[in-house]
């Protein structure tokens, strides 16, 4: 009966070994599907920070507006524009032929 315990348990512990490398995020690479889901996170992130910089420079350039006022606001949007920036992995381009900088120097004489 032990025997049986210890083979289902080792069996067991195989299998969630197993599942281990495809939830690590930076070695698997996953599915095109994934690919799309991080690309829609990255230009929804984007797209409000583009928000907010517009609403930075409007604050910044009107005149008519206190500086008391739009300060703190400034300075809350400048932080959340860094929060949001901090979410976003740097792109990773993938070329179809090897980059420019990896060939060889050409020697003119």
């Amino acid at each position: 009966m032990t025997m049986k315990r210890a083979a289902f348990a080792c069996a067991g512990f195989l299998l969630a070994l197993s599942a281990l490398p495809a939830m690590a995020e930076d070695w698997y690479d996953g599915p095109a599907e994934r690919w799309y889901d991080a690309n829609d996170h990255r230009r929804a992130t984007h797209s409000v920070i583009y928000e907010l910089e517009n609403r930075i420079a409007f604050l910044e350039a009107n005149p008519d507006i206190d500086d008391g006022y739009k300060a703190p606001i400034i300075n809350g949007a400048r932080a959340d524009i860094l929060r949001l920036r901090a979410t976003i992995r740097p792109p990773q381009w993938r070329w179809a032929s090897p980059c420019c900088y990896s060939r060889k120097p050409i020697h003119i004489r």
